[in-house]
């Protein structure tokens, strides 16, 4: 691959994934408070995020926590069959299985850890 397909595709890569992110948040109605502590970035970085289009860089770990932020959007949203309103209201529920709200766990990188891992085996039974 030449060094100018990488650095074309490179950039819509990033920008995919912030506007994913960024979008995953709204349908959850998760605040960008919560959504800058999920990813590790300001609320003001969010808001550039989404009104000048600045994406997350690939190489950083706020990618890959948005990235993280993503699947388990898409993991509830598959479980709760596309319903936005009750995929939010069950990040605002406690949760006997997780100890706790899940909205509340999910601000932290173990929390998020153990949230995806939970929906996904829920995703998972036959």
């Amino acid at each position: 691959m030449t060094s100018q397909v990488q650095a074309t595709r490179a950039p819509a890569a990033a920008s995919v994934v912030t506007k994913a992110v960024l979008r995953a948040a709204e349908q959850l109605r998760v605040s960008n408070s919560v959504l800058g502590k999920v990813i590790g970035v300001s609320e003001p970085t969010l808001s550039r995020m989404r009104t000048k289009d600045l994406p997350l860089s690939e190489r950083s770990k706020e990618f890959e926590l948005a990235l993280l932020f993503i699947r388990l959007y898409r993991s509830l949203d598959s479980i709760v069959g596309g319903e936005a309103e009750v995929a939010a209201a069950w990040l605002r529920n406690d949760n006997r299985a997780l100890g706790g709200k899940p909205l509340e766990q999910i601000q932290t990188i173990p929390g998020l850890m153990n949230v995806i891992a939970y929906l996904d085996s829920r995703r998972a039974v036959v």
